[in-house]
């Protein structure tokens, strides 16, 4: 069974790879999107040697890991899911001897392994060259760090698959979704790193799952947690990659109820 799920990732990684000049673009266009937050910050640090803990150039660092990250992390699955039901597609998916949400999970996989070689590493090490970076040199902080991208992964991917789901209870979703990729971008400190947030925002985000997918990876990664705190934040990412199983089976529960009252 679990070599069929497999499957689904070795195809889906198969199909990125027929389009994978587009990636390669996408490099060029993340180099830029880099330098372009790489100028702003060093012009609001001006003289100033930190802000908000962060030195310059652990903020060029944490910019360019961030949406480096964001290149693994991202996938279209709520567009992808919220189509098949608007067309209808998805009730044959639903009768095959396998569970549609790991499929698409395995499917977001697929496309993100293939970011992760072919867009992720490559693109961290051109920005390198180009942009003063403060990369670890304990090998274990790499490690954290990518199990933690890894959560990243999951978590995103969960977000996607509620929102694509409401295309069951939505006529038409496409303005959730566009919400839900403002909020992650924004909430989650790939725009602006959460410690720059007020104190009461900050406060309200740490008991939602956004702070898990961005900003907590990057700062391990940059070193602004460390020690026990670096347990504690993966401990984060694992508690919100169990608590969103809860509404994802739910609303599924429901969304195949619906499905099978229109359907008759």
């Amino acid at each position: 069974m679990m070599s069929m799920y497999l499957d689904f990732v070795r195809i889906r990684f198969l199909m990125m790879l027929a389009y994978r000049v587009n990636y390669y673009s996408g490099i060029v266009i993340y180099a830029i999107n880099i330098g372009a937050y790489y100028f702003l910050w060093k012009a609001i640090f001006g003289e100033a040697e930190t802000l908000q803990g962060f030195t310059v150039i652990q903020m060029s660092t944490y910019v360019a890991v961030s949406w480096m990250a964001r290149a693994f992390y991202f996938n279209n699955l709520d567009r992808e899911i919220s189509n098949e039901i608007v067309d209808g597609s998805v009730a044959i998916q639903i009768i095959r001897p396998y569970s549609y949400l790991l499929v698409k999970m395995m499917q977001g996989f697929g496309e993100g392994l293939f970011r992760l070689l072919l867009f992720m590493i490559p693109g961290m090490i051109v920005v390198s060259f180009i942009f003063p970076l403060e990369l670890p040199t304990d090998p274990m902080q790499w490690i954290v760090f990518f199990v933690m991208i890894w959560f990243s992964f999951l978590i995103n991917t969960q977000l996607n698959l509620l929102t694509g789901l409401g295309a069951f209870f939505f006529e038409n979703n496409q303005g959730i979704m566009s919400m839900k990729r403002i909020m992650v971008d924004l909430l989650s400190g790939v725009v602006v790193p959460i410690a720059f947030f007020p104190g009461w925002a900050i406060s309200i985000m740490n008991w939602l799952p956004f702070q898990a997918i961005t900003y907590l990876p990057g700062s391990v990664f940059t070193g602004r947690i460390q020690g026990a705190d670096v347990w504690n934040a993966l401990l984060v990412q694992v508690a919100w990659t169990v608590v969103l199983i809860v509404p994802i089976l739910l609303v599924w529960r429901v969304a195949r109820r619906r499905l099978f009252v229109q359907g008759g």
